[in-house]
């Protein structure tokens, strides 16, 4: 009698996974040994692999594979974290890999190929002979290209791919003892939607690389969405932005508290931040205040712009998905304004109603028509701020509507919203509407108005006439005072300077007793001499000329420089002023050789 025997076994190439059969046909008694032998060296080699496996759980080496239609995956050295193939839902024809905590409800800290799904269960992520890190596809057709994440030198020895605690998955060179020789790529250094401790927001000035948080498109949706977080490296601040749009900022940085201005405190009591800015690089990083506890901080953006840490529970940590073209006194939203054209009768701001829009130009309470719009390319991400922006920056738009199915309903200024707190609260009648601006004063009557600027107008050219009057008449009696000198004035200008000359004065340069001081007099010279030491009062001896006339050069007899001030007759300066002006000299020059 012949006996048949089938055997099944896995494979041992892991990225292939296909059960093998080996069919077996006893023959006899020898054949029973042999066979014997044979399965247990096949279990042996079997077991062996997997406490291989088992022993470096958290580690994929030169050759290894992680399959996405298995169990299997990495697992960090202490159990925080898992690398692993998902798929979104039961019924999704693709998979991605995710780096997750291994916590319950947690959500995913990174995705490798977020913008590239691959056909489940084809997915493999492998590490090849040429040290590069890639997920491929095995299906029948060939599959599509590979993801490459990472790659190091094919010169490098021992090279692995390991899942940190930390959450960042590398690709390192090991030295002979297992330490870290160099880090050829970090997932820290490519973020999702996540900021963990340990992960950068900012530049690196060197290479250009950006390091920031995208939002999902949705909450099941991996793919890029519309929202980003990053850092500023001028005003040094995080910042929400949407499609280029500032939305959000968390306001300065206190070093001495350890704080931004617009994150509630109690959001930041668990966060330890650093700064670092030079000509290499300008980032935010942050760590945990508790290294230890096993549930790390991590930050989540979400789809709609919304911010919070999970670690506690879902605190909130910014409202970008409040900040539709509104602020909020300490929340750090971003005011957008509306077009300047549009009309001043509506403000920037919006408020939850509940009621319904009536046409205004109707006297019966029929509902006003409205538009549907599905806002960000046709897929509803962004809740109701797309909606509210869309409206903000449209003139005709007095309010809107909004729920996950239908997108957004707008209503134009030719309807009139009616309030109704009957209605039951549902998406379709929570509207927003733009709110009134506060009362204005009534406008001044137009008669009160003109008479005022007529008034103002009459003051003015009074003020001008008088002031017009007051410089002729000013300037008349100058021209007057200068021409009508009485007779006999000049013969008491001569007998005041001959007075003068003939005074006690010395007219030479000795040192002479002043006051009881000591000081050079003054001397007097004759008009001849003067006339002569300045050559006539030639042209090229003039020095300058002021108000009262002009000044030239002179040398006397005696070989002395002297300066000439030749006085003008219109200069309207008399006898008795240059006297005056003469004894100030005087004085002064006597003070100053005391």
């Amino acid at each position: 009698m012949v006996n048949v025997m089938v055997m099944m076994f896995p494979s041992f190439q892991d990225h292939q996974q296909k059960s093998k059969y080996l069919v077996i046909i006893n023959h006899g008694f020898w054949f029973d040994q042999i066979l014997i032998v044979f399965v247990i060296v096949l279990s042996s080699l079997w077991t062996c692999r997997v406490a291989a496996a088992a022993e470096n759980r958290d580690t994929l080496k030169v050759g290894y594979t992680l399959i996405s239609s298995s169990s299997s995956a990495l697992v960090s050295a202490s159990g925080k974290f898992t690398l692993l193939f998902l798929r979104n839902d039961s019924s999704s024809n693709y998979s991605y890999l995710y780096i997750r905590r291994n916590i319950s409800g947690a959500s995913k800290a990174w995705v490798a190929n977020r913008d590239t799904p691959v056909l489940y269960p084809f997915g493999v992520l492998t590490l090849d002979t040429n040290n590069t890190l890639k997920i491929i596809t095995t299906s029948g057709a060939g599959g599509d290209p590979p993801i490459v994440l990472g790659s190091a030198p094919k010169s490098s020895n021992t090279v692995v791919a390991t899942l940190l605690d930390s959450g960042n998955f590398i690709l390192q060179e090991l030295n002979s003892d297992g330490s870290t020789k160099q880090v050829w790529w970090q997932s820290f250094d490519y973020p999702t939607d996540t900021f963990l401790p340990g992960m950068k927001l900012g530049v690196n000035h060197i290479s250009g690389h950006i390091w920031s948080l995208t939002s999902w498109t949705s909450v099941y949706y991996p793919p890029p969405g519309t929202f980003i977080l990053d850092w500023d490296p001028n005003f040094r601040q995080l910042e929400i932005r949407k499609q280029g749009v500032v939305y959000w900022r968390s306001g300065n940085f206190s070093a001495t508290s350890n704080r931004f201005e617009f994150i509630l405190p109690n959001s930041q009591v668990s966060f330890k931040f650093s700064i670092v800015s030079n000509e290499r690089e300008d980032y935010l990083t942050y760590t945990s205040e508790d290294d230890s506890a096993y549930v790390l901080p991590e930050w989540s953006l979400n789809f709609d712009g919304r911010l919070y840490n999970f670690y506690g529970l879902g605190v909130d940590i910014a409202r970008a998905d409040l900040c539709g073209g509104y602020s909020t006194d300490g929340s750090g939203c971003q005011t957008k304004e509306r077009p300047p054209n549009c009309t001043a009768e509506l403000s920037n701001q919006f408020e939850h109603k509940k009621g319904y829009f009536k046409s205004s130009t109707s006297s019966y309470t029929s509902r006003c028509p409205y538009s549907l719009n599905f806002v960000s390319n046709g897929s509803y991400s962004g809740a109701g701020i797309d909606c509210n922006t869309t409206c903000l920056q449209d003139c005709d738009c007095l309010g809107f509507d909004f729920d996950n199915e239908t997108g957004c309903r707008f209503w134009s200024v030719d309807c009139e919203f009616v309030e109704d707190l009957t209605q039951t609260g549902n998406a379709s009648s929570l509207v927003l509407t733009k709110l009134m601006p506060t009362t204005k004063s009534p406008p001044p009557r137009k008669n009160g108005a003109t008479h005022k600027w007529i008034w103002i107008g009459v003051a003015v050219c009074a003020a001008l006439v008088v002031m017009a009057f007051s410089i002729l008449c000013y300037l008349r009696g100058r021209r007057r005072r200068r021409k009508s000198k009485l007779p006999g004035e000049d013969e008491i200008d001569q007998n005041e300077l001959l007075s003068f000359m003939n005074s006690n004065r010395p007219i030479d340069l000795n040192i002479l007793q002043n006051d009881g001081k000591m000081g050079h007099d003054l001397s007097v010279f004759s008009y001849a001499s003067v006339m002569a030491a300045t050559s006539n009062f030639a042209e090229e001896n003039k020095l300058g000329e002021g108000g009262f006339g002009p000044v030239y050069k002179g040398k006397l007899a005696m070989g002395r420089e002297v300066a000439v001030k030749r006085l003008a007759k219109c200069s309207g300066q008399g006898t008795t002023c240059q006297i005056k002006v003469w004894t100030t000299f005087y004085l002064i020059q006597s003070e100053a050789f005391a």
